[in-house]
């Protein structure tokens, strides 16, 4: 017997706070919009915000006393717009992605108009900058007075084009602070209007003027007042839309996984109403409502099945492709394929009360979160553009004191603004978030929120429950021994059908074994049940008993043949429960119940070892029974009867012996223990409370989703580390090139915009996981 003191938890140190809330941000352009919104609503008294760039979204936690309106006033107040998600039911809601006038008007349709408004833009803007860069680049291609064609196609480019990095930057320096869009701004603007003077007052403007193109800003003969830089002020612009434009595509791809589990509901559903068949919105069932689904239809909600049978395909949830079969009193999810009969079913979860809602709002939680490497990256980003302005306006004063040209300061001072930008910076970690909780989601494994994967990289240990988690969590009949000259199918007919008139989940398992094999089951007369001992009834003319071995010979005088107790002896030391029945008078046969194990939880084990995890079997149950199980698995390390109030204990005393601990459970007594572990995760088939407390939910109760969870939140992990390695990388190494004259603003421009399309593409590659045991 496992003996253990109990440790209350440390006390929480701040209270939570009373309300929380999701607001939908518009006007961000990179993550330093992000870090100042989220800056101004901290100052708040009581509120806790999260602002993402990425999700273009703030969850915001808030006392009493404060209103959302105060929240969205304060962001306003920033220089953003704010609003408050659409209420639950409305058309919006329920059909975010949908088509016509509802997606239009929802959240998606304010996205793709965003995407069409950068794609129409950036096609208009690279129509005039392609004749710009190939008339100021080719000199054969210049002709007499080419520089005022130039001027006239590369200033609706600079001015019109880049309007979007302008108004930013003003309505950033209204309210005293700068960002991204303030170096794309003063580096366009800067070009633009140096070579407007030198046009117009320092004979750039003449006839006969000649440009060549170099990778190094021009110097030397070249490097006079009469070179223009319009081609930089209009390839500049054209490069950041465009990298803007595939930005918000892959982002809009990225978001794609949260889209589409909202869309996978129901839109209407056949409701019984008096016996008739009535369709409804789905907006209008309620709990209690019977409803019909026909073969090939989507259940509507959450719900008990009343009458018929099916098979029902759950991939759209579970990922698992095969299809379950459901018959009365089953339990079925909302979203699932009826991919058999007609179905009539209770509904017991509606709304946002469903699976898909919970679902949908776990992964919308963890995408608008943030892990600490994001915090680090928003903080670095913030202090980034003022340093930034700082350092370009040192280079360019450094190159005028060292008596260089003020066209080769400005050029060198334009390179420094463009290639620090810290858009690649800012999407390292949201965009990589975004896609593998979005993927995970498709494949019915749920992040609760980006610290978790932190906290995959450092475990070591992963504590199974054993009933339920490694085991199917029912009994099952394992073996059935006979005395001589005992038939097999004669002994389940006869005892299977006096335990069908018990309730005991023992007798559950032999009644249904019997009914498996034999077909349907003779009635009973003269039912008796005695209780924690047997039970006895009429059979065929047989007078049937079906219980325990002293019951059998100390009530009833019925000896208990050698072979047969000896079989329960065998069956004992590996931790299962023995029946004997009898009838007429002697012992025909010993029915062996167990707790299967599942067929998948060695593989998994074994997949847990393949990550460098030790796996430990925790279980309340007696210690024949757990070392059995585990042997049957692979698990080396058992903790067995342990208290369910002593789960936690446990885990905590693994902790302090130095092992970072990922616990897997079920059950409400697996609560406690999920929250105590270091990574918590539920299976989705166990109960709401160890779902509430686990990081981790495993939708389908398959023990190998684990090990894909934790196998998925490593590659994300990863990801974001080698986002932030190339943007962090990208701007140490180009600053000093640019600062030193060594990079020509065009090429800037377009390595920085390269730099954020990258980011985001690398972190896409997370759609393509597929988990281990399918591989």
């Amino acid at each position: 017997m496992t003996t253990t003191t109990i440790r209350p938890p440390a006390a929480t140190a701040s209270a939570e706070s009373a309300h929380t809330v999701d607001l939908a941000i518009t006007g961000m352009t990179c993550a330093s919009c992000a870090a100042r919104i989220e800056r101004k609503l901290n100052k708040l008294p009581g509120v806790r915000a999260s602002v993402n760039f990425a999700t273009a979204g703030a969850r915001v936690d808030y006392p009493d006393g404060t209103t959302p309106q105060d929240l969205i006033a304060a962001v306003k107040a920033t220089g953003y717009g704010a609003a408050l998600p659409t209420p639950p039911g409305s058309a919006d809601a329920q059909h975010p992605s949908g088509d016509g006038d509802t997606a239009a008007n929802g959240p998606a349709g304010e996205e793709e108009r965003h995407v069409r408004a950068l794609r129409d833009r950036l096609l208009i803007c690279t129509a005039l900058t392609v004749p710009v860069v190939l008339l100021s680049m080719v000199p054969a291609t210049q002709f007499r007075f080419w520089q005022w064609l130039v001027f006239a196609l590369a200033t609706p480019v600079a001015l019109w084009g880049a309007w979007p990095f302008h108004r930013a930057a003003a309505l950033n320096l209204r309210h005293r602070a700068a960002t991204m869009d303030t170096l794309v701004s003063v580096g366009v603007l800067a070009a633009w209007a140096w070579s407007v003077y030198a046009l117009f007052f320092a004979g750039a403007g003449e006839p006969g003027m000649r440009m060549t193109f170099s990778l190094l800003p021009r110097s030397g003969e070249h490097a006079g007042q009469a070179e223009i830089y319009l081609e930089v002020a209009a390839a500049l612009t054209a490069f950041i839309l465009a990298g803007r434009y595939f930005e918000a595509r892959a982002r809009r791809r990225a978001g794609e996984a949260i889209r589409a589990l909202m869309d996978l509901g129901a839109k209407d559903v056949a409701v019984l109403r008096e016996g008739r068949e009535v369709r409804v919105p789905i907006e209008q069932l309620a709990v209690g409502d019977e409803f019909v689904v026909r073969p090939g239809e989507k259940i509507a909600s959450d719900g008990i099945v009343v009458e018929g049978t099916s098979a029902v395909d759950e991939s759209l949830l579970t990922g698992e492709s095969l299809p379950v079969e459901i018959g009365p009193d089953d339990a079925v999810t909302g979203a699932t394929v009826n991919a058999g009969g007609r179905l009539v079913v209770r509904a017991t979860r509606v709304g946002t009360d469903t699976k898909l809602a919970q679902i949908a709002r776990l992964v919308e939680q963890a995408q608008t979160g943030k892990a600490q490497v994001q915090r680090l990256a928003d903080a670095i980003s913030a202090l980034f553009v003022p340093i930034v302005i700082l350092l370009a306006v040192e280079t360019m004063l450094a190159w005028l004191l060292l008596g260089y040209p003020a066209a080769l300061a400005l050029t060198a001072a334009v390179a420094v603004l463009i290639i620090a930008c810290p858009c690649a910076l800012g999407l390292a970690t949201p965009t990589a978030l975004m896609v593998g909780t979005g993927r995970g989601a498709q494949l019915g494994l749920l992040i609760r929120g980006p610290e978790v994967l932190e906290s995959t990289r450092r475990i070591d240990t992963i504590v199974l429950d054993k009933t339920g988690t490694v085991t199917e969590g029912r009994m099952r009949l394992a073996e059935v021994v006979a005395a001589e000259e005992e038939n097999r199918a004669r002994i389940l007919r006869l005892a299977g059908a006096v335990e069908h008139a018990s309730e005991h989940p023992i007798a559950k398992a032999i009644a249904d074994a019997a009914r498996e094999e034999t077909g349907d089951l003779p009635p009973v007369t003269g039912f008796a049940n005695h209780a924690g001992r047997g039970v006895t009834g009429t059979v065929d003319g047989h007078a049937v008993l079906a219980g325990r071995a002293g019951w059998l010979a100390d009530d009833h005088g019925i000896a208990i043949p050698a072979a047969l107790l000896r079989a329960k002896d065998d069956a004992e030391r590996s931790g299962r429960t023995v029946v004997f029945a009898a009838w007429d008078g002697q012992a025909r046969a010993a029915l062996v119940v167990a707790d299967t194990v599942k067929a998948t939880s060695a593989e998994a084990v074994a997949r847990f070892k393949a990550l460098g995890l030790t796996p430990v079997l925790l279980t309340g149950d007696n210690t024949a029974a757990a070392h059995h199980v585990a042997a049957q698995v692979g698990i080396d390390t058992v903790i067995a009867e342990v208290h369910p109030e002593d789960k936690v204990a446990e885990v905590r005393r693994l902790q302090e012996r130095g092992n970072v601990v990922a616990m897997v459970g079920d059950g409400v007594n697996d609560a406690a223990a999920l929250a105590q572990a270091d990574l918590g995760l539920a299976m989705g088939t166990g109960t709401d409370a160890a779902i509430a407390a686990a990081d981790l939910t495993l939708v389908k109760g398959d023990l190998r989703g684990a090990a894909d969870a934790i196998l998925l939140a490593r590659k994300t992990l990863s990801t974001i580390k080698g986002n932030l390695f190339w943007a962090f990388f990208y701007n140490v190494a180009a600053l000093p090139l640019a600062a030193l004259g060594l990079l020509n603003p065009l090429i800037a421009g377009a390595a920085m915009a390269t730099s954020s399309v990258f980011v985001v593409t690398n972190s896409l590659r997370l759609r393509r996981f597929q988990p281990g045991h399918r591989n």
